[in-house]
């Protein structure tokens, strides 16, 4: 039995779930001058389901220079690697692909680090793929907003809307550079804003949605991004606008000056 089926065992014995995959780098990319593309192939992906763009996933990450070998030991050793939360932008089944895309941090940050690095053979730990966060599209209009953080999940639901939906789009960027072309519904207008310093929370997107005229009917929303953006669209759509919980969708991704694991105590203690 190889080391990466003892560890998938052990992982499976603890808690109930499959083990951790593998997965190694085709090829790496930057596709705006703060967004970082990394396509992974191979057949770890096997098994994977269809239709899990959008859904979010566990990236383990090994330490710079450390082998293959060394990481998925250290891992069965009962190691814990540094652990981030992302999206699966893409999966094609037919070529075994998976791309997952990277906000650019510079080499501070474990997982920025990682993908500012990743070439082929290049490898890491992945865990999941969870449901993506809106498949029943069966409202009037829709809502959809993020930051780079959660353009990826924010894309994939674009993509996934039926092809004659209504709605809204905003997109906040660190620079103009950073707007993309995505494949929306001719029915949703798209909103590009720029914000050029992470470190401080922003109000645009909350400053534009209270510009627009509402469109009348049912809305459903999928929105994520930095934390006090989050809060301010939170009292706009659940307060102000009274959007039933079942049709809101909102999501702190990150929050200034906090690192995941600070940030996911955080989220566990707001209202």
């Amino acid at each position: 039995m190889s080391t990466l089926d003892t560890l998938k065992r052990a992982v499976n014995a603890v808690t109930g779930r499959p083990g951790p995959r593998i997965l190694s780098v085709d090829r790496a990319t930057h596709l705006t001058p703060n967004l970082i593309r990394v396509t992974f192939r191979g057949p770890e992906l096997d098994g994977l389901p269809e239709g899990c763009d959008g859904g979010h996933c566990k990236l383990l990450l090994p330490e710079p220079d450390e082998s293959c070998d060394a990481f998925v030991a250290r891992l069965a050793a009962g190691g814990k690697p540094a652990r981030r939360t992302y999206t699966v932008r893409h999966y094609r089944r037919a070529d075994a692909e998976l791309d997952i895309d990277f906000v650019d941090h510079g080499d501070g940050g474990p997982a920025s680090r990682w993908a500012r690095h990743a070439k082929p053979g290049s490898f890491l730990g992945f865990m999941g793929p969870g449901a993506p966060k809106l498949t029943d599209f069966n409202a009037d209009w829709y809502l959809v907003a993020a930051d780079l953080s959660a353009l990826p999940m924010a894309s994939a639901t674009l993509e996934a809307m039926p092809r004659d939906a209504k709605g809204i789009a905003v997109f906040e960027v660190p620079s103009p550079e950073d707007r993309q072309t995505l494949d929306a519904p001719h029915g949703v207008a798209v909103h590009w804003l720029v914000h050029a310093d992470p470190r401080t929370t922003s109000t645009q997107q909350e400053a534009l949605l209270r510009g627009l005229d509402w469109p009348e009917g049912r809305v459903q929303t999928c929105i994520a991004g930095e934390s006090g953006a989050i809060k301010g669209l939170r009292h706009l759509l659940k307060n102000e606008r009274a959007i039933p919980r079942g049709d809101l969708y909102l999501s702190g991704y990150w929050k200034v000056g906090m690192v995941e694991d600070q940030h996911q105590t955080f989220k566990r203690t707001e209202d």
